[in-house]
C-alpha cells in the first residue's frame, strides 16, 4: 500500500510538471486524460485550444477519489455555473468560430487532492446529456447524482436533448413527443466493478477512464437496463459496502444512431473515515436457531424502533429458544415430519436465495412483490416436498450445505466476498419496502471463485462423510423420550436387573438433600462420656 501511495503522488507530480500546473495553467487535449493536483487556495485554469469547427459540444469532467472538487466556468464559482463533488462535469456549448474553452478547478480540502480530468468532444448529431434538465442547478447538467445507504444505491440524472449545430437554438424539450423530439432517445445504464479489496487512488484513476467514453463504456461496462423517455431517470442498485463501483449512462439517438456519455460516478458505499471501524450432533438446534432467529429479526425490525445491538441480542435469544424448542419437540414427540420440514425450509430458503442471486433475480417481472414472493416461496417449498420420501438425505444435505455456508459468512466478516449477499439481499428485500426497485448485480472476482470452491469442498466433504457414517445406521432411531420410557418400564419389571433395586429418582434426590443438610448441621453435645467397664 505504501508503494501504491508513492506511485500516485509521483504520477500526480509528473502530471503537474508536464502540463505547467505549477503556474496554475493546465493545457488539455480533446479525449486525453490528465492527472492534476488541486488545492483550495490556487484554482487551476484548464484550457483547450484549436478546437475543430465540426465539434459543437465539449463535456469537461474531473474525478477524485474521496475529496470534493469544484469545477466552474468562472474563476469565482456560482451556483448556476459550477459543480461540486468527487465526479463532476460541465457541458460547453460552442459558439460559431469558437476555438478555445476554459474551465477552473480547485479542491475544498486544505491539502492537495489528486484528480484526473478529460474533455470529450461531440458533433451536431450527437445527443447532449442533461440538455433538458429541469431539476438541478446547471442549465445543461451531464452529471449523475448518487446517494447510498447500507441497503441500496440510488442514481439519477437529467434527461438529454437532441444535438444541434453551432449558433442554432436548442430543440424544445416539451414540444411534442414524436420521433422528431427528444422523446426518441434511449438511455443505457452501465455498471463497472473495481477490483475487490483495493481502495487505492491509482486503481480508481485507471479504471474511471474505462467508463468515460461511449466505446470504452460498451467494451468494459455491464449494461444493466435500458430506459426510454417514458421512464423516470433514476435507478436503484443493491449496496455493496467496501466494493468500488462505477456507474454511467449512454444516451442513444436511434434516428441518427449516435450516442453520448454522461459523467461517470463512483462509490464504495461507505465512508473512508469508517473503514477501520468496520456443532454436528446439535444439527436440530442449529436449524432451529437459524429458522427462529431469522423470522424474529425480521419481526422486531418491522414493528419496533430498537437499535441494531438490541435487535441482535434479542435475535440471539430467540434463536436459542427456537433451537431448544426444536430439540425438545424431537426429544419428547419424535416428530420426523415437523423437524424435517423446518430443516427443509432452511435449505429451501438458501436454495431459493441462490436462484435469485443469479441474473434471474434482476428480471423486471420480479420487481412486483407478489410475483417475487410467490415464486420465491414456491422454490423454497420445493425442497422439503421433493425430499419428503427420503428425510435422512434431506437432513444430511441441509447440514452439509447450510453449515458450510455459515463458514462463508464467517469468512465474509474479514474478507470481502459477494457470496454473503445471497442471503443479505433477501433480508434487505424483506425489511425494506422499496428494495424491489434495486438491481442486485454484484462482482464475481478472484476472491469469490476461491471462496465458492471452499464452500463446494466443505459441502461435498460434509455430505460424503455423513453418508458413509450413517449408511449402516437406522435412518431415524426412536426419539429419546420413548427410549427413556421403555428403559424405565424394563427396570421396574425385571427384578434381576441391578437397576431395579435403585430407589426412584425422587427418593434419591431427597436423600442427597438430607446428606447436604447433615453436613452443615453442628454436632450436638452428648453429655459426660465414661469408658466402657469390662
Amino acid at each position: 500500500m505504501a508503494f501504491t501511495h508513492c506511485g500516485v503522488v509521483l504520477l500526480g507530480l509528473l502530471g503537474v510538471l508536464s502540463h505547467g500546473n505549477a503556474s496554475g495553467l493546465l493545457e488539455l487535449s480533446l479525449g486525453k486524460f490528465r492527472n492534476v493536483l488541486l488545492n483550495q487556495t490556487n484554482p487551476v485554469e484548464a484550457v483547450i485550444r484549436n478546437i475543430a469547427s465540426n465539434v459543437t459540444v465539449i463535456i469537461f469532467q474531473v474525478h477524485a477519489q474521496q475529496s470534493d472538487v469544484v469545477i466552474s466556468f468562472d474563476k469565482n464559482p456560482s451556483v448556476n455555473s459550477s459543480g461540486t463533488g468527487v465526479d463532476k462535469g460541465l457541458v460547453s456549448i460552442l459558439r460559431p468560430q469558437q476555438t478555445i474553452c476554459t474551465w477552473y478547478l480547485q479542491s475544498l480540502d486544505a491539502s492537495q487532492v489528486l484528480s484526473t480530468a478529460i474533455s470529450i468532444p461531440y458533433m451536431e448529431k450527437d445527443p447532449i446529456p442533461g440538455g433538458c434538465n429541469l431539476e438541478f442547478d446547471l442549465e445543461v447538467d451531464p452529471n449523475i447524482y448518487l446517494d447510498y445507504t447500507l441497503v441500496d444505491i440510488h442514481i439519477k440524472f437529467a434527461p438529454a436533448n437532441l444535438g444541434y449545430t453551432r449558433g442554432a437554438n436548442p430543440p424544445s424539450c416539451d414540444s411534442g413527443t414524436g420521433q422528431s423530439s427528444r422523446w426518441r432517445l434511449h438511455y443505457d445504464v452501465y455498471q463497472y466493478f473495481l477490483p475487490e479489496n483495493d481502495l487505492s487512488e491509482m486503481v480508481l484513476m485507471n479504471h474511471i477512464r474505462k467508463m468515460s467514453e461511449v466505446q470504452s463504456i460498451k467494451a468494459n461496462g455491464f449494461k444493466m437496463l435500458t430506459l426510454t423517455t417514458d421512464d423516470k431517470t433514476n435507478v436503484y442498485f443493491s449496496s455493496l459496502p467496501g466494493q468500488g463501483v462505477i456507474y454511467n449512462v449512454i444516451v442513444w439517438d436511434p434516428l441518427w444512431n449516435t450516442s453520448a456519455a454522461y459523467i461517470p460516478v463512483h462509490t464504495y458505499a461507505c465512508s473512508f473515515a469508517d473503514l477501520v471501524a468496520n456443532c454436528s450432533s446439535l444439527n436440530l438446534f442449529f436449524m432451529g436457531f437459524v429458522f427462529a432467529g431469522f423470522f424474529f429479526f425480521v419481526f422486531i425490525t418491522r414493528v419496533t424502533s430498537l437499535g441494531y445491538d438490541e435487535r441482535l441480542i434479542l435475535t440471539a435469544v430467540a434463536g436459542i429458544t427456537g433451537g431448544l424448542f426444536l430439540v425438545a419437540s424431537w426429544w419428547r414427540f419424535g416428530s420426523v415430519l415437523l423437524c424435517m420440514f423446518i430443516i427443509g425450509l432452511v435449505l429451501g430458503f438458501l436454495f431459493s436465495s441462490t436462484v435469485f442471486f443469479t441474473p434471474l433475480g434482476d428480471y423486471r417481472v420480479f420487481r412486483d412483490d407478489v410475483v417475487f414472493w410467490v415464486t420465491f416461496s414456491s422454490v423454497a417449498l420445493m425442497i422439503p416436498v421433493l425430499f419428503v420420501g427420503c428425510p435422512r438425505i434431506l437432513n444430511i444435505l441441509a447440514s452439509g450445505v447450510v453449515g458450510s455456508y455459515t463458514v462463508i459468512l464467517a469468512i465474509a466478516c474479514y474478507i470481502y466476498t459477494s457470496l454473503a449477499y445471497i442471503t443479505l439481499d433477501l433480508l434487505r428485500r424483506i425489511l425494506n419496502d422499496y428494495f424491489n426497485r434495486a438491481y442486485t448485480n454484484v462482482p464475481f472476482q478472484t476472491n469469490d471463485f476461491i471462496i465458492l470452491s471452499v464452500w463446494a469442498m466443505l459441502a461435498l466433504s460434509g455430505v460424503t462423510v455423513q453418508l458413509r457414517r450413517e449408511r449402516s445406521e437406522v435412518p431415524f432411531p426412536p426419539h429419546p423420550y420413548l427410549t427413556w420410557k421403555r428403559e424405565r418400564e424394563r427396570r421396574s419389571t425385571n427384578v434381576l436387573d441391578p437397576s431395579h433395586h435403585i430407589p426412584p429418582l425422587r427418593e434419591r434426590i431427597h436423600n442427597k438433600l438430607l446428606h447436604i443438610k447433615d453436613f452443615f448441621q453442628k454436632e450436638q453435645p452428648a453429655g459426660e462420656r465414661t469408658p466402657l467397664l469390662l
